[in-house]
């Protein structure tokens, strides 16, 4: 008899520069098999090379430099997403028919809610504040030096049959002038921002271990209870 799958998500931490196209097959098997009770939830953070992909949402007019970089149909919602070496992209796949933490089961918006929280609360661990914005996805900062607001991680997401997939990208050091193909997430009043762009000198690895530290804060078992709300 096969012993019990454990409740907890394995992590991986992919080396190099993922394609996206193997990024997305990969996601579709283990998305299948968490479904069909066979595989453990995963939390796989990749890099990738230059590449822009397309939401649900994605107009064509938002993609302005066509022939700059590949560009690839994601399936996810929201719009058009730039994916790049300096950025992390975590791949959250989870059985949503269960809790998590301060995330009920079957309630893709606190579900949602919780992918932001654990990236303010990890870019917290850098004393940035991330925020929330009413009508804009993603996470956003307020250059001090500037004083001008800026995307410092987007958020997409898929769930199939209750299970999720797709996820968050936060932004350590990527080459920003990248994002300048396309209007990101079809927001064009407002610009994107780095780690790096604000003065930070985090690596990967540092980014990595904030996002595993900040995960058990809203995913894990002693997460607090009140921080979604779906009001």
């Amino acid at each position: 008899m096969a012993a019990p799958l454990s409740t907890a998500p394995v992590w991986e931490i992919a080396e190099g520069l993922t394609p996206y196209p193997e990024a997305l097959a990969r996601m579709t098997r283990r998305v299948a098999d968490i479904r069909a009770g066979t595989a453990q939830e995963l939390v796989w953070l990749v890099e990738h090379p230059p590449l822009y992909t397309a939401g649900t949402s994605a107009k064509p007019d938002e993609l302005t430099d066509p022939d700059r970089f590949p560009t690839y149909s994601a399936g996810r919602g929201g719009h058009w997403t730039y994916h790049g070496p300096g950025q992390r992209t975590a791949y959250v796949m989870l059985d949503l028919t269960k809790s998590h933490g301060s995330v009920p089961a079957q309630d893709i918006r606190c579900y949602v809610n919780g992918l932001e929280e654990w990236m303010i609360r990890a870019l917290d661990r850098f004393n940035v504040r991330g925020e929330r914005r009413q009508g804009r996805v993603g996470i956003w900062v307020v250059d001090p030096a500037r004083g001008t607001e800026a995307k410092i991680g987007a958020i997409g997401v898929r769930v199939s049959r209750w299970v999720s997939w797709h996820g968050i990208a936060l932004n350590v050091e990527p080459n920003l002038g990248h994002f300048g193909g396309i209007i990101p997430c079809g927001i064009s009043e407002y610009g994107v921002t780095s780690l790096a762009a604000l003065g930070i000198p985090a690596t990967m690895h540092d980014a990595d271990m904030a996002l595993r530290a900040a995960w058990d804060e809203v995913f894990g078992e002693t997460a607090a209870p009140t921080i979604c709300s779906t009001g």
